[in-house]
């Protein structure tokens, strides 16, 4: 028989009790809710008599992550507008273009030595480069970081990441969906995706005093479907233009983030966020097989000691551009080395696009090793400075800078 809403009522439970875990351990929520899809996914084995692998839900609960992505783009489109990203200033873009160009390269290096085709070589790339905003901003939270001096440029990092993965997951999804990997169809994937961002953001600007006056509505049932309208349609569309429908909603919460409705959008939006975004990554263990796994650890250890490598040397760099101590350069690199939605979205595009399947399981175990060890590298970073003074010395550099 089909008990559809009672298994979408055991995955919520599931997604809850391994929230509750996590909160318990004081620790990133995300692997948890990764570890308890792959755990009652598909791939598993049935539970004491009892199958929970969520086989005939699993349709429902994928779409369900779809639009727990939308929700989680949406809201940092809220969180940095426009007009923030203008106004955030030379050493941002110069932080930021440090931070993408080290990473990026890197990621591309790896897939070419890992014998990686050409379009998984550009797909490991963007799972290697992007940061997990959520993660990130929650440890700047909880760690209460929010005052330091290194704290605008993280963020500034994050939003120029965001800027950069618009653009590259509308021409990766556009290659990778359309199968073209000519250098016209790179042209033209871009062209099609800048073209369409700046479109509606050219507009959106343009219509902020009439979105002002639309969204005066008293009703926060009316106002939340008039968002929800306007979020899906945009979304919907990009996603027929071969630009990914996340960049659409990125897009329209940039555009609301201009308007005098911003931080009423932003509080009844949060609950929604949580909730489909929590659906999403267990939806991504949905997909996971745990057997396959074993594959994946060495090419994922590699990338792993990789980034470690490469968010050391962008937060050096980075820090010291923007006339930063080297102590607070340690807690930039530190800081934003966790990995999570950005680098499941592109895996879940890898398999939208039928390549390697090795990509799936090597972003998984790549995201859970980083989603633990990026919280735990941001709580010792005082340890670990002290450790990389003795080695290189970093007091010494700061003294001597401090000096000239």
């Amino acid at each position: 028989m089909n008990y559809i809403v009672f298994e979408i009522g055991l995955a919520i439970a599931l997604i809850a009790l391994a929230g509750l875990l996590s909160a318990k351990l004081r620790f990133s929520v995300i692997p948890f809710y990764i570890l308890v899809g792959m755990a009652v996914g598909p791939h598993s084995f049935e539970w004491w008599h009892f199958d929970l692998r969520f086989i005939e839900s699993a349709p429902l609960i994928d779409f369900l992550g779809r639009i727990g992505v939308l929700f989680l783009l949406f809201y940092l489109g809220l969180e940095f507008s426009v007009g923030r990203l203008i106004k955030s200033g030379r050493s941002i873009a110069v932080g930021g273009t440090i931070y993408i160009a080290i990473n990026f390269t890197l990621g591309l290096l790896f897939g070419f030595v890992a014998g990686l085709p050409f379009l998984e070589m550009l797909i490991v790339a963007g799972i290697t480069t992007i940061s997990s905003s959520a993660i990130v901003a929650k440890v700047l939270v909880d760690l209460k970081r929010t005052a330091n001096p290194e704290t605008e440029m993280i963020l500034g990092i994050i939003m120029f990441e965001d800027v950069f993965l618009a653009i590259y997951i509308s021409v990766v999804s556009g290659l990778v969906l359309s199968g073209s990997s000519s250098l016209g169809g790179v042209l033209l994937s871009a062209s099609i995706a800048l073209g369409f961002m700046l479109l509606v953001l050219i507009i959106g600007r343009k219509a902020v005093p009439l979105l002002n006056r639309l969204l005066n509505i008293r009703s926060n049932e009316l106002f939340l479907l008039v968002i929800f309208a306007g979020l899906f349609i945009i979304a919907g569309f990009s996603e027929t233009i071969h630009v990914a429908e996340a960049i659409g909603a990125l897009l329209v919460g940039l555009v609301l983030a201009e308007t005098e409705h911003m931080k009423r959008i932003e509080h009844l939006i949060l609950p929604f966020r949580d909730f489909f975004g929590a659906i999403f990554f267990f939806s991504f263990g949905l997909t996971i097989d745990p057997f396959s796994l074993g594959g994946a650890v060495w090419l994922s250890l590699g990338a792993v000691a990789l980034t470690l490598l490469g968010n050391f040397a962008a937060g050096m760099w980075a820090g010291h551009s923007a006339g930063l101590s080297p102590k607070a350069s340690v807690n930039i690199g530190l800081t934003i080395v966790a990995r999570g939605e950005f680098s499941i979205i592109m895996a879940n595009l890898a398999k939208a696009g039928g390549l390697l399947p090795i990509v799936q399981p090597f972003a998984a175990l790549y995201v859970l090793i980083l989603a633990v060890l990026g919280p735990l590298l941001t709580k010792e970073t005082k340890v670990i400075y002290k450790g990389l003074d003795r080695v290189f010395k970093l007091s010494r550099l700061n003294r001597e800078k401090q000096k000239g």
